[in-house]
């Protein structure tokens, strides 16, 4: 009879592997998100700077709540180093592009995550991305609208006004969303 390999030795799953580098994704996202708000609070348009520092602060939450996971689950935990952001923005359309994008390129990564937990019959994986599923529909969409509307209008204020009049980040607490790592910010 043959000893099963250890945690400690196993090569990582495909799960586990995406896991680790979502956490980096995660942790770039937010690093990206702070770069577009410090620039809108350089644009002297607060309102979006707002918004995009409380994206910034969620993504890190995301990060953390991967680590969290992984705590209490007993996997070994790497913080990956992330890449260097873009600061540089032509016209304020530029930044809103990029945070679309970057929430579509990460409901791939999710989806990604989800389908190896599903084919790896991980249910305890595939449950918890479930709520990054969600919580990604909604990211999409509201880029998506913030988008359409800076493609709209030739009034920056006009973006301003609905970034206030609609976005309701300040009091968005999910009781569904796991635990993060250290507490939600």
């Amino acid at each position: 009879m043959t000893d099963a390999p250890s945690t400690a030795t196993a090569t990582p799953s495909g799960f586990d592997e995406l896991l680790t580098e979502q956490i980096g994704h995660e942790f770039h996202a937010s690093h990206q998100y702070a770069a577009v708000a410090v620039w809108f609070d350089a644009q002297d348009l607060p309102r979006l700077a707002h918004y995009f520092y409380r994206q910034s602060v969620e993504e890190r939450n995301h990060a953390m709540m991967l680590v969290q996971y992984r705590l209490d689950r007993d996997l070994p935990i790497t913080i990956p180093p992330i890449p260097a952001v873009e600061n540089d923005f032509r016209q304020l359309r530029d930044p809103i592009a990029l945070a679309l994008a970057q929430e579509q390129r990460v409901t791939d990564q999710i989806k990604a995550l989800f389908a190896a937990a599903r084919a790896e019959g991980d249910a305890l994986g595939e449950q918890f991305m479930l709520w990054f599923l969600k919580e990604q529909v909604e990211e999409v969409a509201s880029m998506t609208t913030l988008l359409t509307i800076a493609d709209r209008t030739s009034n920056t204020f006009d973006i301003e006004n609905f970034v206030a009049r609609e976005t309701q980040h300040d009091t968005d607490d999910d009781p569904s969303a796991p635990p993060a790592a250290g507490g939600a910010l």
